[in-house]
């Protein structure tokens, strides 16, 4: 199958089970077409994104004792990881002159993230809500929209979101510990696992294109738009030894465990009207 199509199906396609469906056939890249862009991704009509402020709010820690709470969480988290995966997808019909290697790179993210979407909508289901009974937010999606190379986007979704997410997937791995739900917890270990590897990826990649006389620091924060800055990248429980995994320097992670809420709004300019 040529990536292309593999980008296309997951894209475009309006069946969650073929978005999230894993290829059994070699993947090529020797066509990858025009560079193309859409303004929103073809779901199911369950799925469809939702107004703003209408999907409900993640639930706090306190709540999640309750099964229904875990079960909006994981509905929650399958729209996060269904999010990153049509990104990715957008990103390799936008940007077809990318490296192959990049290219290629971002198809096995790619597969981890169908994987994380399949656990969290099981688990949703095991706790009594089926995927699509709740609205859906487009945050991820309507951030990424707006970034115009792959440098912006390796500094924006592997090393912001995902970068969080080293933090939030030991965070919710706790709570559901703590509600007794051990096969809630398992798949947060699990997909903080991937997490190292996806960090791991945008970092190798911000290295190779950006310009040689900035630092890694200096790159990632030049190549941000607002709102997603680097105290985005973060969570409450500070996870150094993935990030020192993941490769970036202690310097680096220093400077990001250092860092308070807010403290960057400055920093990365916002639009102006």
């Amino acid at each position: 199958m040529e990536l292309r199509e593999f980008a296309e199906r997951v894209l475009m396609s309006d069946s969650l089970e073929m978005k999230t469906a894993r290829i059994s056939e070699p993947l090529t890249d020797n066509d990858a077409g025009p560079s193309s862009r859409i303004d929103v991704p073809v779901r199911p009509a369950c799925l469809q994104f939702a107004a703003r402020r209408t999907a409900p709010a993640m639930p706090k820690a306190s709540a999640l004792k309750l099964a229904v709470k875990r079960a909006v969480a994981h509905h929650i988290m399958a729209n996060h990881e269904l999010q990153a995966l049509e990104v990715m997808a957008m990103i390799l019909l936008a940007f077809p002159d990318a490296p192959k290697d990049f290219r290629m790179g971002m198809a096995h993210v790619m597969f981890d993230e169908q994987r994380h979407t399949r656990m969290h909508v099981q688990r949703c289901q095991e706790l009594g809500i089926e995927f699509g009974d709740l609205p859906v937010n487009s945050w991820i999606w309507q951030k990424a929209r707006q970034f115009t190379s792959v440098l912006e986007y390796c500094a924006g979704l592997p090393m912001v979101f995902e970068g969080a997410n080293l933090d939030h997937t030991i965070e919710f791995e706790l709570y559901f510990k703590a509600a007794g739900d051990r096969r809630s917890a398992a798949i947060m270990r699990a997909i903080h696992k991937d997490e190292i590897r996806h960090v791991e990826f945008g970092l190798r990649w911000l290295r190779q294109m950006k310009p040689a006389h900035l630092s890694d620091w200096e790159a990632w924060q030049t190549s941000l738009r607002w709102p997603i800055r680097p105290s985005k990248a973060r969570g409450d429980l500070f996870q150094r030894d993935a990030r020192l995994q993941a490769g970036l320097t202690p310097e680096f992670v220093d400077r990001l465990a250092a860092m308070e809420p807010g403290e960057d709004d400055e920093l990365i300019p916002r639009p102006t009207e």
